[in-house]
């Protein structure tokens, strides 16, 4: 039983060891995996700002346009981080002074460390306010300086638009007095001038009023609709106007609606009129550019005629050459022809003439080959006869020795 224990034992710790072992492995190759995954991460960023900050690298003007936005948002987030840790103190505060008002004491000490508790609160509401109320003047003086330039090139495209180059000359800043040349006069419709004379002669734009009072009336205004009922408000907001002043300054403000008003649709009708013309214009120029069309058609067609003719022409004479060529040639080819049979006349001729010479040849080795035969055969013939005698006369001799 004491060594059933002891291998049972023995098992767990080899495979506790085995399990520690795989983890470790495990955590081993996690960590090169990490390093590794780091190293790339370092890599990539590397030739990330390699192409990104490089003046030459093509991606540089785009990615300058966003980094520029990436601070300005930064920029705002970081405000409205700062905004909103502000109020979150105040509120913090305010919290904590309700828990201490849920337990009130009537000791001194608890009355000082509540004044300590509000006058905290009250500065940083008065420091959040004043903060807040700076970052509301600059927007109002950049609303200002927008609205400002916003009425230069509105009056620069009206002017523009009236087609004279002059008018530029009576260009000035909204709060300046308006002067209103006399040479432009002929030039401009009646209502425009009236609107000039108008501004000039009742302080310019703002009607005699700076432009931070003329901003906060026109607001008021605005925000009434025109009605009487903003007098009241107007003289909360406007210090050092009177009464009087916000009522003549709004009679002002009404006939200078009536008169851009006026000018507006003058222009309008003037820009319908310069667009009439204009299509007048551009009907004479079609008139004139078809007419022209047709001239050029019918140049074209007399041009076209010519080079046909000119073509025809060239073909007639192509062909003639033509025609020549080939007579020529046949007239070549004939005598080549004629040549040619000539020279197989004299082939025939020279052929026929080798043809005897060889018959000859063979005839004469024929009758030279005869005679000799002839002459063997004649040898021969002697010889035997020869042989015959030679024979009968020993016939002869035998007979006649028998005897």
């Amino acid at each position: 039983q004491n060594d059933g224990c002891s291998s049972t034992a023995g098992a767990g710790r080899q495979f506790w060891n085995r399990k520690m072992k795989a983890e470790r492995a495990k955590k081993v190759e996690f960590i090169r995996t990490a390093e590794k995954l780091k190293t790339q991460l370092a890599n990539a960023e590397k030739d990330k700002k390699g192409h990104l900050y490089n003046r030459k690298s093509d991606f540089r003007v785009e990615y300058s346009v966003l980094e520029e936005l990436e601070h300005s948002m930064t920029g705002k987030l970081k405000v409205r981080a700062k905004m909103l840790q502000q109020l979150s103190k105040i509120q913090n505060n305010v919290k904590r002074l309700q828990r201490q008002l849920k337990d009130v004491k009537p000791t001194p000490e608890f009355v000082d460390k509540l004044r300590e508790m509000m006058e905290e609160v009250e500065n940083a509401i008065n420091a959040f306010k004043e903060e807040q109320r700076q970052t509301y003047e600059q927007l109002l003086k950049e609303e200002r300086t927008a609205i400002n330039e916003l009425s230069v090139f509105e009056r620069k495209v009206e002017l523009w638009a009236l087609g004279s180059s002059k008018t530029e000359k009576v260009l000035k800043f909204p709060s300046a007095k308006v002067s209103v040349n006399k040479t432009l006069e002929n030039h401009l419709p009646e209502e425009v001038v009236e609107f000039e004379r108008f501004l000039q002669r009742t302080g310019g734009w703002q009607g005699g009023w700076d432009d931070y009072d003329h901003q906060i009336f026109l607001k008021i205004w605005t925000k009434h609709k025109g009605r009487l009922s903003f007098v009241d408000e107007a003289l909360e907001y406007l210090c050092g106007r009177t009464k009087e002043d916000i009522e003549q300054h709004d009679k002002w403000y009404q006939q200078f609606l009536i008169l851009h008003k006026r000018k507006k649709e003058s222009i309008k009708k003037w820009k319908e009129k310069q667009h009439q013309e204009k299509e007048g214009n551009l009907k004479e120029k079609e008139k004139s550019e078809k007419i022209l069309k047709e001239q050029c058609l019918k140049h074209e067609e007399a041009q076209k005629q010519k080079a046909e003719e000119r073509k025809r022409q060239q073909t007639a004479v192509e062909a003639w050459k033509k025609q020549k060529a080939i007579a020529f040639a046949m007239e070549q080819a004939s005598e080549l022809k004629l040549e040619e049979e000539k020279e197989k006349e004299q082939q025939k001729e020279r052929q026929h003439q080798c043809r005897r010479r060889l018959l000859l040849e063979s005839y004469t080795l024929q009758k030279k080959e005869k005679e000799e035969l002839d002459k063997l055969e004649e040898e021969k013939r002697e010889e035997a006869e020869e042989e015959e005698r030679k024979r009968i006369a020993a016939e002869e001799i035998t007979k006649f020795q028998e005897r």
